[in-house]
């Protein structure tokens, strides 16, 4: 049987709904005070039940409720694009700080180890075996 675009608005709405639930649940929450939590929850991944829950408790109609929670959907997804927006310039500037760090400090370490690979290779061992010893000795204790 092949479902129709209604359906899978429906469900592709549902699964939206189901996978924000945890970060919406505080803005419900905060909309509708006189429902309880654990009410809340028992609604996880049902839109349309969340939506007749609280039509029944609030007294409104279920028209009203949806349109509220579509107003608190639509808060939370600009507050997201405008916190992604102002991170974008920190992620900028990380890159820019990594590439100068990759081409600072790379060739202050590559060039002893190409000038010495035993004693690099030495050093590294070393440090590996006194790691393991600190490493294996918490875990006796």
């Amino acid at each position: 049987m092949v479902q129709t675009a209604p359906d899978n608005d429906q469900d592709l709405s549902d699964q939206w709904f189901s996978e924000r639930f945890d970060s919406l649940l505080p803005s419900i929450q905060e909309r509708w005070p006189d429902l309880a939590q654990q009410t809340l929850e028992a609604t996880r991944g049902s839109l349309d039940e969340l939506i007749r829950i609280i039509s029944e408790h609030s007294g409104k109609t279920t028209q009203g409720v949806q349109e509220q929670l579509e107003d608190l959907f639509n808060s939370a997804g600009n507050r997201t694009k405008t916190l992604a927006d102002s991170l974008e310039p920190l992620e900028k500037q990380l890159e820019e700080l990594l590439d100068e760090l990759n081409s600072t400090l790379r060739p202050r370490i590559e060039t002893p180890v190409r000038k010495r690979p035993l004693m690099a290779i030495g050093i590294a061992a070393g440090i590996g075996v006194v790691l393991g010893v600190l490493l294996a000795g918490g875990r006796r204790s």
